[in-house]
């Protein structure tokens, strides 16, 4: 099984432009972005056998994952 990043711009290809601007002028975005990429590398780090981390956890920082890029699609289609 291929276990691959999620990184935003592919998350949200129709919206790269959005996502850069953001980046660029939004601190709050700037921070929730480094937050969702720093958690992405994480869960691929563990499914990857590279980090050992227990399945409770696993599913946590999974549901952070998710709510991490509802707030950054909000924030996207609010601009």
């Amino acid at each position: 099984m291929t276990i691959e990043h999620h990184p935003l711009i592919e998350e949200f290809p129709e919206n790269k432009d959005q996502i850069h601007a953001l980046k660029m002028s939004n601190a709050h975005f700037r921070r929730l972005a480094h937050e969702f990429e720093g958690i992405d590398k994480s869960i691929v780090r563990a499914e990857q056998g590279l980090e050992t981390v227990n399945d409770d956890y696993l599913s946590e920082v999974k549901k952070e994952r998710l709510h991490l890029k509802d707030l950054i699609y909000q924030m996207i289609k609010n601009q």
